[in-house]
């Protein structure tokens, strides 16, 4: 039997106005003992589907190739290595609990899931009322147990406080959740309280996981598949070390096989050194270089360049801010090249490849305040799933060459046919 604790609240002096948020919410004695038994069986695969919008769903915040979704299976076969762990991804971009009710048939249900996990909210508050949506997430819950799956529904995380999406009306929408999740008696994977709990303690580290202003970056998809994870065996499994998606130049190599030509956008010096690099492996490689200028430039300007590029679509970018680009402060430089990253990728499912460069490997840090940005770029490359070209430590090999390598390591041996 689960037993519920009355839920808590406090309350927040916002702007003058109180605002009532949900503290506390379910406290269960056995967490989804349905799933946990499935897990622990052999010859049985286990399906999870994530359920939601943009957050959910695989988009340029992440990298284009992976989202919360599938770092939750990897998180629950490393604690069940004999599952087989089925993650489906059924989140979809500006869709509110109104689509999700006219679709749960088909992305949802059709795939006799075992647990749901349920994640909406932050385009209901643009345009669903509180009363419909508290229905929507109830009708939701009741047409997955009536399909025989479990059902674990998730705060969204917090977001950037703006005219579209005031804070204050988020935790509107996060309560909510909460109360449903009381009188449905399911458990809650409370990811804005988590974001909220690391905004309290170090803000700048709150904005390191978000890629824009309502959407996280890979890193901030790793603590909501933590939390996820947390809710569901009731324990905490580390996300952080996960590596950055391989292959890093799929598309580039696939279409250098076929002896296709190949479009390759790229900031300076490297504009002329990756054809050189990929000639080393394809000598007769058709490519074309279109440089990204970025002498003079501030990185708001990198930014604004970096707006064309989904119209332009290359089979290659490669961005190598300059190390002495500056902006107004730490957490506008964060915002600005986390979109500058965001803005050289495509929309949804990655369509073309997109490298990053070490700053230090084209010009070496020469203050304290350069060497912190250089690690700074790489934590935020990391996050946006992007592999990094940089120089081996003690290593003074060139840049040009580092290169070469790097890239001769990724395309490997040409296909001759």
């Amino acid at each position: 039997m689960i037993r519920f604790a009355a839920p808590k609240y406090c309350f927040l002096l916002c702007a003058g106005l109180a605002v009532s948020v949900i503290a506390s919410t379910a406290v269960a004695e056995e967490h989804f003992p349905q799933f946990k038994q499935s897990l622990g069986e052999r010859d049985r695969t286990v399906k999870v589907i994530c359920f939601g919008d943009s957050v959910t769903g695989i988009y340029y915040h992440t990298g284009g190739r992976r989202a919360y979704t599938k770092l939750v299976q990897i998180a629950l076969e490393k604690t069940k290595p004999r599952a087989t762990v089925q993650a489906i991804n059924a989140g979809i971009s500006g869709h509110t609990t109104r689509d999700a009710l006219a679709r749960i048939e088909k992305d949802v249900l059709a795939h006799k899931p075992d647990l749901v996990t349920v994640m909406f909210g932050l385009n209901d508050m643009t345009r669903v009322p509180l009363f419909e949506y508290r229905d929507n997430l109830t009708k939701i819950i009741e047409m997955c147990r009536a399909a025989g799956a479990e059902v674990l529904l998730c705060t969204p995380n917090s977001v950037y406080d703006t005219k579209s999406r005031p804070e204050a009306k988020l935790e509107k929408y996060v309560a909510a959740v909460h109360q449903v999740a009381q009188a449905q008696q399911v458990e809650v994977a409370d990811c804005y309280a988590a974001y909220q709990s690391l905004r309290s303690r170090d803000e700048f580290a709150w904005a390191t996981l978000m890629s824009d202003e309502i959407h996280p970056n890979l890193d901030g998809h790793k603590l909501i598949a933590e939390e996820i994870v947390q809710a569901i065996l009731g324990r905490r499994i580390l996300l952080k070390d996960i590596p950055v998606s391989t292959p890093y130049i799929p598309w580039t190599r696939g279409k250098l096989q076929k002896k296709q030509p190949i479009h390759v956008l790229a900031m300076p010096p490297f504009d002329a050194q990756i054809k050189v690099a990929i000639r080393r492996v394809y000598p007769n490689a058709d490519i074309k270089v279109t440089t990204w200028e970025t002498a003079g430039k501030s990185l708001s300007d990198i930014e604004e360049q970096s707006k064309t590029i989904r119209k332009m679509a290359p089979d290659l970018v490669v961005i190598a801010v300059p190390i002495e680009t500056t902006s107004s402060s730490r957490e506008q430089y964060v915002r600005t090249y986390s979109w500058i990253l965001n803005y050289a990728l495509s929309f949804g499912l990655r369509t073309w490849d997109v490298i990053a460069i070490d700053p230090a490997l084209a010009s070496e840090p020469s203050s304290p305040e350069q060497r912190t940005r250089a690690r700074l770029v790489q934590q935020l490359i990391r996050a946006q799933d992007l592999p990094f070209v940089k120089r081996p430590e003690d290593n003074s090999t060139p840049a040009g060459d580092v290169l070469k390598q790097w890239v001769a390591e990724q395309l490997g041996k040409p296909n001759t046919r």
